[in-house]
């Protein structure tokens, strides 16, 4: 009788031997993404429209401002796992290594654009 799960069996299988472990990334990925968007949309929500002030107040407490940090970082990073997924799919030879080093390029400078508005916003 094996002992082995399901994906101890796939890990180290297809062509670059990473599909699995890229698959659970994504899906972890995922599902946090899934758990805090509609929090940070609903906080995000009551902050709209309202004056400076009352915008910097509410970024100023550590639950706004560090879930807000981690939508941007888990968001970009997914963002980014799944566009060079498709790029891999998709195309061949310069233009794949092209348009992967721009995916993750202008994924990069999104997240830290916006933690530095964060980080301006909030202190």
């Amino acid at each position: 009788m094996r002992y082995l799960t399901a994906r101890k069996r796939a890990i180290g299988k297809g062509s670059a031997h990473t599909g699995t472990a890229h698959h659970w990334s994504m899906t972890m990925s995922a599902v946090a993404l899934a758990f805090m968007v509609p929090t940070w949309v609903y906080i995000f929500g009551h902050a709209l429209g309202q004056d400076y002030e009352v915008v910097r107040a509410t970024f100023a407490h550590p639950f706004p401002a560090i879930l807000t940090a981690l939508i941007l970082v888990i968001g970009m990073r997914h963002f980014a796992m799944g566009a060079t997924m498709m790029i891999e799919d998709y195309t061949h030879g310069t233009m794949r290594k092209a348009l992967i080093i721009f995916v993750i390029s202008l994924t990069t400078v999104i997240a830290a654009t916006g933690l530095y508005a964060l980080i301006r916003i909030a202190l």
